[in-house]
């Protein structure tokens, strides 16, 4: 049976079985391929996806949970690093290996989305489920603060 919900503001459908996790649906049914495979135990946050607004782990939800539902992936962002997050993440060299990007991206664009002046411990507390295997935590924390600022004006 389909599971319908909207997908960076489409609607779509997915012919998966119920208990397929997101990623793969996201990846291999419906081919936006920006979210990460990581850990597959909701552990370094490489593949968080918005869910309602709400950063979630796709690799653990299985998308029968999502129908109905409104999900974000990195590709929402934009695919010309126009968005606040991508030219701050550009301007402070936060991608070393690339492994945890979308999904570091997708976590502070979910904190700047319901704050949108957050303090450092808001940025720690709200980044702290994501993994960096190259340790630019003090660059995404730069980056952050950098984006808000511009989505501020």
């Amino acid at each position: 049976m389909a599971t319908n919900f909207t997908l960076n503001g489409r609607p779509v459908s997915a012919n998966s079985d119920a208990d397929t996790p997101l990623l793969w649906v996201i990846r291999d049914e419906l081919g936006l391929t920006g979210t990460k495979f990581g850990c597959g135990a909701a552990l370094c946050g490489a593949c968080t996806v918005h869910v309602n607004g709400q950063p979630g782990r796709a690799c653990v939800t299985p998308v029968s949970a999502i129908a109905g539902q409104s999900i974000a992936t990195i590709e929402s962002l934009g695919s010309t690093n126009t968005h606040p997050l991508q030219k701050a993440w550009i301007k402070h060299d936060v991608p070393q290996c690339g492994y945890c990007q979308s999904g570091q991206l997708m976590a502070a664009s979910a904190l700047l989305a319901k704050n949108k002046n957050p303090s450092d411990k808001d940025i720690e507390e709200a980044m702290s489920g994501n993994l960096c295997r190259c340790g630019t935590y003090g660059r995404i924390a730069a980056a952050i603060k950098d984006a808000a600022a511009e989505m501020r004006g």
